[in-house]
């Protein structure tokens, strides 16, 4: 009976808190603070209304200034609360600014902060020890963090939000077609860490916070099936370029398409258990996988046998010994290089 009352105490604590702060943001005529302490309350029994998050949106579509404005609003908000269903929701705000807000909105909320960093949305060390529930919610605050900052990561290396409205079709494919190799390549393997964080998400233990985490669990979910998509246009496309990729590119590929095949079991187990939509997605990142494999072994092998041509006596040799500036080709990643040059006949393809 004590905790229950503990409990009650506490929502009527953040009731008030959410009339107050409402009621002084009313006053001083601050719209773009009201739009948000109103979708981002202390309620645990419901997300954020639409109707609020859509005043919160709508903030983003009059000016940069107006954007800027809304985006540092909420950050303040998300940073300064211990709570953890404001965390939730403020974090549901950003995720739906992500996907749903205008071009500007998304502008300013991909450079926020300016300094970037691993962990910018500094929840990393969030806890909420007030009860049970929210000891258990503040696992879900730091995943979901986690995951909104991977996702802000995958949209700067794409050039666009994963699950926004963007032109698809033939000119997505067309888009895919003309990128580099080491550029291509980039984009699979910041997808393929958007899935692996998803893998990362807690068990829903918590029944008293089902419509927030439900609503959670929805938004990461269509942005898990928007990443295959652009998982499966990118392998398709490498399965057209095997011949034409490095030595390194062909490696890094490999790994990125093994990475992709470890989330397999998890994802099915969270989103796809009953679906079995992505059953010819698999298979085809497997045989591509198993391609590009030979196709680095073929390609390791022919260093090996150029290698051992190259090989001279030891005075012949001694002049090589002195690095020439045409000697270092740069491989697509920009990453790594090697000297190339004395090992092929055919000159390498730069993808930088």
């Amino acid at each position: 009976m004590g905790r229950r009352k503990t409990i009650k105490l506490r929502y009527l604590v953040g009731a008030i808190k959410d009339k107050a702060s409402q009621g002084k943001a009313a006053i001083l005529s601050r719209q773009n603070t009201l739009s948000l302490l109103r979708a981002t309350t202390h309620d645990p029994h419901a997300p954020p209304n639409p109707k609020h998050l859509a005043a919160v949106l709508s903030l983003g579509r009059s000016s940069r200034v107006a954007a800027s404005a809304a985006v540092e609003a909420l950050m303040d908000r998300l940073q300064s609360t211990g709570d953890a269903y404001v965390a939730l929701k403020c974090l549901v705000a950003a995720h739906h600014m992500a996907n749903r807000g205008g071009f500007i909105l998304q502008d300013q909320l991909s450079v926020f902060p300016t300094y970037g960093g691993r962990n910018y949305l500094n929840l990393s060390k969030f806890r909420d020890s007030s009860s049970h529930v929210t000891w258990q919610l503040s696992t879900w605050v730091r995943w979901y963090g986690e995951y909104v900052e991977n996702l802000l990561v995958a949209s700067r290396v794409l050039g666009f939000f994963l699950g926004a409205e963007k032109l698809g079709g033939d000119f997505g494919e067309e888009r895919v077609s003309a990128i580099l190799n080491a550029e291509l390549i980039r984009e699979t393997e910041s997808l393929v860490g958007l899935l692996e964080q998803i893998c990362k998400q807690p068990e829903i233990l918590v029944a008293s916070a089902n419509k927030l985490v439900d609503e959670i669990v929805r938004l990461v979910g269509d942005d898990c099936l928007s990443a295959i998509n652009e998982i499966s246009a990118r392998v398709t496309e490498f399965g057209e370029r095997l011949s034409c990729l490095s030595f390194v590119d062909s490696v890094e590929l490999a790994c990125a398409l093994k990475r992709l095949e470890d989330c397999k079991e998890r994802l099915q187990l969270l989103y796809f258990a009953k679906k079995d939509m992505n059953d010819g997605f698999w298979s085809v990142v497997g045989e591509i996988k198993e391609r590009v494999w030979m196709e680095t072994e073929a390609k390791e092998g022919k260093l090996v046998v150029n290698i051992r041509k190259d090989k001279g006596t030891e005075s012949a040799r001694f002049g090589e010994r002195v690095v020439r500036p045409d000697d270092s080709v740069r491989f697509g990643s920009g990453r790594l290089a090697v000297s190339y040059c004395r090992f092929s006949n055919e000159p390498m393809e730069s993808c930088a």
